[in-house]
């Protein structure tokens, strides 16, 4: 039976995601963007108030809500401030997800129930300066001396890169097994030879602080692995086809956002007598952008509920990523347009929604491998 109804805790949820994005994300937003300030204050009471561990267990602090609401609340927070968004998503889908999933007990009480509760945010570190797209080619390396292991190379794109205090590392233990000789790894900020790199200057998500690290013989306790040795390939992966839920509704939310303020500037907005929502050339534009979102949210949700119903979702999520991404480009330009002139000045928000908009076809699995992911799902 297909049911289309949110649930009473569902919407509590949005309506809760909603009030904040417009009491606590909108003022200072294009201040925060502009001078590249991560939002510290705006996070720390995102944890308060339960948005940086949704999912997890409430034994170990978290929410334990279901994937549909935490995509309704991305959305709902991405439609205001994307950079703010994209901390949430990493923290709970990439980092607290792969601990609670695939950590020890120990593990769990020591890092999930503080990365839950928003006490500390996460960091999931994968890429490299030369290994992006293709993660198998990891020249990061973890050498195991006795109890601990020797940790060293450079990690590059890390999202909360300086503001996280614990980070999943992917290294090589076994460079002869290829992709079955890489682990996973908790590091902890302020372990020794641990140094975060540069600061990004990018084009969109300004306020979110991507940095490169670089480990120096850092010495990571064997009891800090996640799995066995060589499971390191394996769970990147598993992680990263909830994340790409958490980035689908990222999207969706920017294109929403976009949409929303093209719609009402269409209103106010008047040319020849009559507002342009009145011209037949801006009201298909807004056809079109609200049946793409309504068709990536569907898709969005359905990936959700997938993961939830404990289906496969692999490549529900990629397509949800995929298109969804997509939405948020066609959408942010249109919206760009539809406002004009105006459209290109800050004060409006939609330039920057169209420059955060980008980043979803990039991160977290470029389109290009969405698409590999989804030929082989269809294919096999």
């Amino acid at each position: 039976m297909l049911n289309f109804q949110l649930s009473e805790e569902q919407l509590a949820v949005q309506e809760a995601a909603r009030d904040f994005a417009q009491s606590e994300l909108l003022p200072g937003v294009i201040d925060r963007d502009t001078e590249a300030r991560f939002p510290t204050e705006q996070i720390q009471k995102m944890g308060a108030l339960g948005f940086m561990g949704m999912m997890v267990d409430p034994n170990f602090g978290g929410g334990g809500m279901d994937t549909i609401s935490y995509v309704i609340a991305m959305e709902e927070l991405s439609k205001i401030d994307a950079s703010a968004s994209v901390s949430m998503s990493v923290n709970n889908s990439l980092v607290c997800w792969g601990l609670e999933k695939y950590g020890t007990e120990a593990q769990k009480q020591t890092y999930l129930t503080k990365l839950a509760t928003g006490e500390v945010l996460g960091a999931f570190c994968l890429s490299e300066p030369e290994a992006g797209s293709d993660a198998t080619s990891q020249q990061t390396t973890a050498v195991l001396q006795g109890d601990y292991y020797l940790l060293n190379g450079t990690k590059n794109w890390i999202t909360n890169g300086s503001s996280a205090s614990i980070y999943l590392v992917i290294a090589q233990t076994d460079p002869s097994k290829g992709h079955k000789g890489i682990s996973a790894f908790i590091v902890e900020k302020g372990m020794d030879g641990f140094v975060v790199g540069k600061k990004e200057d990018k084009l969109g998500i300004r306020g979110s602080d991507t940095h490169s690290l670089l480990f120096t013989d850092v010495k990571v306790p064997v009891k800090n692995r996640i799995g066995a040795e060589g499971f390191g390939f394996t769970f990147a992966m598993e992680t990263l086809n909830g994340g790409r839920i958490g980035i689908a509704a990222q999207a969706l939310g920017i294109a929403s956002g976009a949409y929303e303020l093209a719609l009402a500037y269409s209103k106010e907005r008047k040319t020849f007598g009559k507002p342009i929502s009145q011209h037949q050339a801006i009201q298909f534009k807004l056809a079109d952008m609200a049946t793409q979102i309504e068709a990536a949210r569907l898709l969005v949700y359905k990936s959700a509920w997938l993961k939830d119903q404990g289906k496969e979702y692999a490549q529900a999520s990629a397509m949800a990523k995929l298109y969804a991404s997509e939405v948020a480009m066609n959408v942010t330009v249109e919206a760009v347009q539809v406002h004009g002139g105006y459209g290109y000045v800050k004060e409006y928000h939609v330039e920057r929604l169209m420059r955060d908009a980008k980043i979803t076809q990039i991160y977290e699995g470029t389109s290009e491998i969405q698409r590999i992911v989804i030929s082989r799902g269809i294919l096999k």
